[in-house]
């Protein structure tokens, strides 16, 4: 698979990572042993960017992948994130970015992984108050200790990301990023290509509206993410369900899928973009890479650009709660 720089690290990772957020169950149900073929899978595919965090099931996420890594070392380049706090009884989230909180959370992942280093860490969200150039110093410190590789940020704003980069060179931003959430475009993608920082895209097939099959809410459990997203309520769900499917007729009229091409398209923003699907199934993800084999030309990328424009989708990305701690910049 193709290789890109992860920011100015000097570590180059496959062109497509595996987001690892479903191994959790946020989409619905799994078991440790699909999640751990999806991983088999990852690594014949030449997938080498896995990506988690300490509150995906509270630690569930991180648990299956040590478990995975303990019988098969090496290979994978690993980033997880810290910072999101969750009241036990009520659900609740606010946001810590201290020194401490990041330092606990970060011993509490690497033991969960098995490992004594991540390769990436981010601030899974900014705490408002605190300035981020602290946070920057705090990460620092752990670079120095040995137990991080490079350090980022998710869903922060341009302004934020020059803050930080202006202490010490940050090595990726994470936000999401597809042909229905292009809000990165009007500022974010630029400024980590003019500043040398990768950009990880999360949530690249929307939350399933690229797949092949159209989502159901008759299929959602109670737990699935999507149960109380604006996006996939209705009347918003069929009509994205309709807007996007000219684009799934392109897609095998070029003798591919929608997931590879939607896929294709995000490579194609730039060499720094690097998306992270998340799939808790080796099919889907076999599915994802070959996204990473198709090039599109000009002409297909305004066909693509006419059939879905920016700002098609029906409803916002996220709902009140979910949309805490992201920070805003248009």
């Amino acid at each position: 698979m193709e290789q890109r720089q992860l920011g100015k690290s000097g570590l180059r990772v496959s062109a497509i990572g595996l987001g690892c957020w479903n191994f959790a169950g946020p989409y619905g149900p799994t078991t440790e042993q699909e999640s751990h073929e999806t991983l088999a899978c990852a690594k014949d595919l030449g997938v080498s960017l896995i990506d988690t965090s300490n509150v995906y099931g509270m630690g569930v996420s991180e648990t299956v992948i040590g478990n995975y890594l303990r019988k098969n070392p090496g290979h994978f380049k690993i980033a997880t994130k810290a910072g999101i706090c969750r009241d036990s009884s009520t659900g609740a989230r606010h946001f810590d970015n201290s020194a401490g909180h990041l330092r606990s959370e970060l011993v509490g992942s690497l033991k969960r992984l098995g490992v004594d280093h991540v390769d990436l860490f981010y601030i899974h969200r900014r705490e408002a108050d605190l300035p981020i150039e602290e946070v920057v110093e705090t990460l620092l410190q752990f670079k120095q200790e040995g137990k991080i590789g490079g350090f980022g940020f998710s869903e922060i704003a341009p302004a934020s990301l020059k803050l930080a980069h202006a202490v010490a060179p940050v090595t990726a931003v994470q936000s999401e990023y597809s042909l229905w959430s292009r809000q990165p475009e009007l500022g974010m993608v630029q400024a980590c290509n003019d500043l040398g920082v990768a950009f990880v895209a999360f949530c690249p097939l929307g939350r399933g509206i690229f797949a092949a099959q159209a989502p159901d809410r008759a299929n959602f459990g109670e737990a699935d993410f999507r149960i109380a997203n604006p996006r996939f309520l209705e009347p918003n769900l069929t009509r994205n369900i309709n807007v996007v499917a000219p684009f799934k007729d392109y897609a095998r009229d070029l003798g591919t899928t929608p997931i590879a091409l939607a896929i294709a398209w995000l490579l194609s923003r730039g060499q720094h973009v690097i998306p992270i699907p998340g799939t808790r199934s080796a099919v889907h993800l076999q599915d994802c890479a070959k996204g990473a084999d198709l090039k599109l030309n000009q002409a297909q990328l305004a066909e693509i650009e006419r059939i879905l424009p920016a700002g098609f989708a029906h409803g916002e990305r996220y709902s009140r709660d979910q949309s805490s701690g992201v920070e805003g910049y248009c």
